[in-house]
């Protein structure tokens, strides 16, 4: 792969990852336990309704989900960083071929070719 080619994938995953960074910023700092009940005007360390309760429990379950799905994409442009440093960025993992450029274009991240990746899925338990 090219050294442009190199820059520009590189380019991408800063820009994914950056995104991701300032998108779980803001979901620590408005849905955390604090930042709702004053959000909601309530200071106090107790929801005076059971609704207002599972509201925020709810809220609060959805903003560790989202911060640990993106936690896990952020490892993935890590490890892709450190391929393109390595020099294997572009290449399946699992078969050594070049991962063809329109998929590392709608994944940078991509670790493997498409052929690998649907084998791997296939063999996936609880699939049929």
């Amino acid at each position: 792969m090219r050294k442009s080619d190199l820059k520009k994938y590189e380019g991408l995953l800063l820009d994914k990852k950056k995104a991701l960074l300032k998108e779980m910023g803001i979901i620590l700092d408005t849905r955390g336990a604090k930042a709702i009940k004053e959000a909601h005007g309530d200071l106090s360390s107790h929801s005076y309704h059971m609704a207002d309760q599972g509201t925020d429990n709810m809220e609060q379950e959805m903003a560790f989900i989202y911060a640990s799905k993106s936690g896990r994409l952020i490892y993935h442009i890590d490890e892709a960083l450190r391929r393109i440093k390595k020099g294997t960025y572009g290449k399946c993992v699992m078969c050594g071929k070049s991962i063809a450029p329109a998929r590392l274009k709608a994944v940078p991240h991509a670790r493997m070719c498409i052929e690998c990746k649907s084998a791997e899925e296939v063999k996936k338990p609880g699939r049929k």
